[in-house]
């Protein structure tokens, strides 16, 4: 059987492995395994959202709510813009898929970091499009205005902070670099991690309504699959003008997003102080991991996420120390695969940390 040759290009994305994986492979048992590969919130979502979810089971039987008032209504007071400057996707890798078929074709070209979000590429594959990537590991912006002056992309993705490496993009530097870039070029800000940011160092914070009423050409996105503690409901968004979004609406299925996962991400913002708890923890914790990389002589990327980007000398093989963690239960990200030597570890609870930091230290 024949299929589109495009996909021939086209390498699947290997999400983290899932813990019942592990279970079957290994025969560990499931309180035994530690996932910490997938960015997830190691604490979940709040008490309020459980109970939310719980109290609308009854409705399973009709259609979500299609207009998704409730959740663009929370948005919007959030975000402080208007509905129609949002979209909703199911997580922000959906609206991604709606901004490339919006706006790129065959004859597109795609500009990237060197490393970053694999859905960006390919998404751009499905399509056809070229990419082009930067050869600086961490966004460069004067690097990538080179490029863009070359090559004249259809589409600019800058990931802030960006996943794999954790880093971020200052305010001032991301707002230079915009004004430059002309108004036919769409420019995606894509902040899933944000909210860990803009915590950390208001200097790396970017607020949507600011970016949408300075340029007219940029998408911010935004997911709840990460702070808010909602991997499992799959919600992620598109803030823009509303004639960007208008396009991108001609995209979008009916009912792309579930009635619970609705109800989830619209009572998850009214938690701000439950997220604001997660948040504080993480990097508490994520200091830990400074101080172990510090005393094993491993180099860590500084990070305003909820993960580490550990990177290793000769001495250190990523994807062979990631399988040796695997079967010990400790689930990992290796990125062997976006040509670093290194692991992503998403910074867990205290307990998680501490086997991590007991397995390393037998391993390495």
């Amino acid at each position: 059987m024949k299929f589109n040759k495009k996909l021939q290009s086209i390498k699947t994305y290997e999400a983290g492995k899932p813990i019942e994986l592990v279970v079957r492979e290994f025969g560990i048992e499931p309180k035994d395994i530690v996932k910490l590969a997938s960015n997830e919130n190691p604490y979940g979502c709040s008490v309020e959202v459980q109970h939310a979810v719980g109290e609308i089971l009854s409705h399973m039987a009709l259609y979500p709510d299609d207009s998704m008032m409730k959740l663009k209504e929370a948005l919007s007071v959030r975000f402080n813009v208007a509905h129609d400057a949002l979209i909703i996707g199911s997580g922000s890798d959906q609206v991604i898929e709606f901004i490339m078929h919006a706006k790129a074709n065959q004859n597109s070209k795609i500009l990237i970091n060197s490393v970053t979000f694999a859905m960006y590429e390919i998404y751009a594959k499905h399509i056809g499009a070229e990419i082009i990537r930067t050869t600086s590991q961490r966004h460069d912006l004067d690097e990538f205005y080179e490029l863009y002056m070359k090559e004249k992309p259809d589409i600019i993705f800058l990931c802030t902070p960006n996943n794999p490496t954790g880093d971020a993009i200052d305010k001032s530097e991301m707002f230079s670099f915009l004004e430059k870039i002309d108004s036919e070029t769409l420019v995606v800000v894509d902040g899933a991690y944000m909210e860990y940011a803009a915590f950390k160092d208001a200097s790396k914070s970017i607020s949507p309504r600011e970016l949408i009423e300075k340029f007219d050409n940029v998408v911010y996105l935004g997911t709840f699959s990460k702070a808010y503690g909602l991997g499992g409901m799959r919600v992620g968004y598109g803030i823009s003008h509303n004639a960007i979004i208008k396009e991108l609406y001609k995209l979008r299925p009916p009912f792309n997003i579930t009635t619970l996962s609705l109800e989830a991400a619209s009572v998850a913002l009214e938690n701000a102080d439950f997220v604001n708890e997660c948040i504080a923890l993480n990097f508490k914790e994520m200091k830990r991991y400074e101080k172990f990389a510090k005393e094993q002589k491993i180099d860590i990327i500084e990070s305003y996420t909820n993960f580490v980007t550990l990177c290793f000398n000769n001495n250190i093989n990523s994807t062979q120390l990631s399988d040796k963690l695997l079967q010990k239960g400790m689930i990992v990200r290796d990125l062997s695969g976006y040509g670093m030597n290194a692991i992503r570890v998403t910074v867990g609870t205290k307990e998680q940390n501490d086997r991590f930091f007991e397995l390393a230290l037998e391993l390495i």
